[in-house]
C-alpha cells in the first residue's frame, strides 16, 4: 500500500534456521574468519541509553543489550 507513496517497495523475509548451517557459522566466528561488527554493549539498565545512540546516528556496528 506504500509503494505509490514513497520510492522503496516492502517486501517480507523469512528464514529457516537448520543445525548444518548454525554449525558452519559457529566454525566460521570461531576460527576468526567472520567477526561480528558490534559498537557497543550496554547493560539491560541502560536500554535507554543504547536506543538514543542508535537513534542519534552513533554506531557503527551492532548495539548489544546485555541480560544478566
Amino acid at each position: 500500500m506504500l509503494s505509490p507513496f514513497v520510492g522503496q517497495s516492502l517486501g517480507m523475509l523469512t528464514s529457516k534456521e537448520n543445525a548444518e548451517d548454525l554449525d558452519a557459522l559457529r566454525a566460521l566466528v570461531e576460527s576468526g574468519s567472520v567477526v561480528p561488527a558490534v559498537d557497543q554493549s550496554y547493560p539491560l539498565r541502560d536500554t535507554d541509553a543504547a536506543i538514543h545512540h542508535v537513534l542519534d546516528d552513533h554506531s557503527r556496528g551492532k548495539i548489544v543489550i546485555e541480560v544478566d
